[in-house]
């Protein structure tokens, strides 16, 4: 995501795109885990998606089962038989459509949120980019506009 190259738009890639971030999720994973330990939390939650996710590795129910059994196996809490950590992912088998419904029934304010990969200099958003064109459908096919501006007045 810093390097200096074209996100790609309007188009359907096969494989994993070049707008993937290594072990993002690892990471916040990975910082939440610590956290929950120190809290004494047993439920780690992620939004993660599989349905609509661009094929990035780490938002598959595979990678989320192995990490939550690393994450059994990292901690003091959970090698002492004290709790066993859950890695909860609500929205992963949720299509965009599903996601913003669930979204505008909880009274979730959509123009506080963000999506775009190619936003401009200003920070609005490219409507053309992967993240951007799923954003609009799942708006479009709950018969609700996006709250958010696009650059290309979409």
């Amino acid at each position: 995501m810093t390097d200096d190259i074209d996100v790609p738009k309007n188009e359907d890639s096969d494989g994993i795109p070049i707008t993937y971030v290594p072990a993002r999720n690892t990471i916040f994973l990975s910082y939440a885990l610590g956290w929950a330990e120190v809290l004494g939390a047993f439920d780690v939650f992620i939004g993660a998606n599989c349905i609509d996710y661009s094929g990035y590795p780490d938002c598959r129910p595979e990678f989320l089962n192995a990490f939550q059994d690393m994450a059994n196996l990292a901690l003091a809490a959970t090698v002492q038989g004290e709790r066993q950590i859950n890695i909860q992912a609500p929205l992963l088998h949720l299509s965009k459509t599903e996601i913003i419904a669930k979204g505008l029934s909880l009274g979730v304010n959509y123009e506080n949120s963000f999506s775009c990969y190619d936003p401009d200099d200003n920070g609005i958003s490219c409507g053309e980019c992967d993240s951007c064109r799923l954003r609009l459908q799942g708006f479009s096919e709950n018969n609700v506009n996006d709250p958010i501006e696009y650059g290309n007045d979409r």
